[in-house]
């Protein structure tokens, strides 16, 4: 794959190429999005929403994050501290922030009142943005950076975080593991090249795990993803972490039917395979080890709670009536079935994000309680009429 046309990103990354020899793709994409000037996360753009390249379950509706502050509201009364800390990061555009403050402050105004939101966001840009869709909080909320923060008693919230994480991209063949290395295309813009892996960290890596790549698949490997679940776990005394976003287990994630692995790009709301177009301008992700989160968190003493799909998530706290409740209050027919319509998003299998999506709950030193987010759907006390 090669693309002709050149940006600024783009000949940084070729001119790094010519002096380095070749980029693991794993560096190849920390520039594509967080290169300091040029980087996709990094820069003045729109990213999340209609004018943007792709939604999150934030963006569709208030719904979501309300939803997902009933669960934090929970998370305070099992603590029973002072303050309670919430710790966001990968805010965006700070829907999500937006929509839990707005809630807490509404339902549970005692709690706002003793709330400290951070919010971990190193680019200045995203930060200003943050800080105006949030202007009716600035009394709760503050930022800070990756290590600079620390949790007494309270929650680590994530939100599509993980997915934007640099991966390297493997190969199994003869049954040695081999890495794409991007280097330049003598025809304009760039290419691959199977390599010896960068690091042994890699071959390690699948050991901890307990499984690997099936001979002749494409499978990323998130190397970033355990480290930072170690030191989200080290900073966190007391509480939880709360993390959403597309994935799988290991086992399925490198299951043989999984060929050419899952990364993706988007752009203008368009899902394409190529990485290596447009750089700097669309999101590359790939989806979650969530198997590789779960035993990462372990090792630091944050305990698996509960994890499951974000449709099972969101139905048990309380889903389908405030659909039913939203749905009352509008008076056209019309704009009932798009609310309708929209709001199904969050929980549909099929062209939703009701199955894709999963949610990781974890805790440290908060024993095994029943979350309301983990309640078994049987046990719901659906409202009649259903959806």
């Amino acid at each position: 794959m090669s693309y002709v046309s050149e940006n600024s990103l783009q000949a940084m990354i070729k001119a790094q190429i010519d002096s380095e020899g070749g980029l693991s793709f794993a560096a190849f994409m920390k520039q594509c999005l967080y290169q300091p000037e040029h980087g996709y996360y990094m820069t003045d753009r729109e990213r999340i929403g209609k004018s943007g390249d792709f939604f999150t379950s934030s963006s569709v509706h208030t719904l979501f994050g309300r939803l997902i502050a009933r669960q934090l509201i929970q998370m305070d009364e099992l603590l029973g501290a002072e303050t309670f800390q919430i710790v966001e990061q990968g805010a965006g555009e700070g829907h999500l922030a937006l929509d839990v403050l707005d809630a807490i402050s509404e339902e549970r105004p005692q709690l706002y009142e003793r709330l400290v939101y951070n919010i971990v966001e190193r680019g200045p840009e995203s930060r200003r943005r943050q800080a105006q869709a949030l202007s009716a909080h600035a009394d709760r909320v503050r930022w800070c950076d990756a290590d600079d923060w620390s949790i007494a008693a309270g929650c680590y919230l994530s939100n599509e975080l993980v997915d934007a994480f640099p991966v390297h991209l493997l190969e199994k063949h003869q049954g040695a593991i081999q890495e794409i290395f991007v280097i330049n295309d003598p025809a304009g813009g760039f290419t691959e090249e199977l390599r010896e892996p960068s690091s042994p960290a890699l071959a390690k890596y699948f050991t901890w795990l307990g499984t690997g790549p099936v001979e002749g698949n494409r499978i990323e490997a998130n190397l970033a993803a355990p480290d930072w679940m170690r030191r989200v776990g080290q900073q966190i005394e007391r509480g939880f972490v709360l993390t959403i976003d597309y994935g799988y287990p290991a086992e399925e994630l490198y299951a043989l039917h999984r060929r050419t692995g899952t990364l993706m790009c988007y752009h203008r709301h368009q899902a394409d395979e190529n990485p290596y177009e447009k750089v700097g301008e669309k999101d590359i992700t790939a989806h979650v080890d969530f198997t590789a989160l779960q035993l990462a968190g372990a090792e630091v003493g944050l305990q698996t709670l509960w994890f499951g799909e974000q449709y099972r998530f969101l139905m048990s706290l309380g889903f389908v009536e405030e659909l039913m409740r939203l749905e009352a209050e509008t008076v056209d027919e019309k704009e009932a079935r798009a609310l309708r319509l929209t709001l199904k998003n969050l929980i549909m299998p099929e062209g939703g994000m009701g199955e894709t999506f999963k949610v990781l709950v974890q805790g440290k030193n908060v024993g095994q309680p029943d979350l309301i987010g983990a309640r078994a759907l049987r046990d719901l006390p659906f409202p009649v009429g259903g959806m």
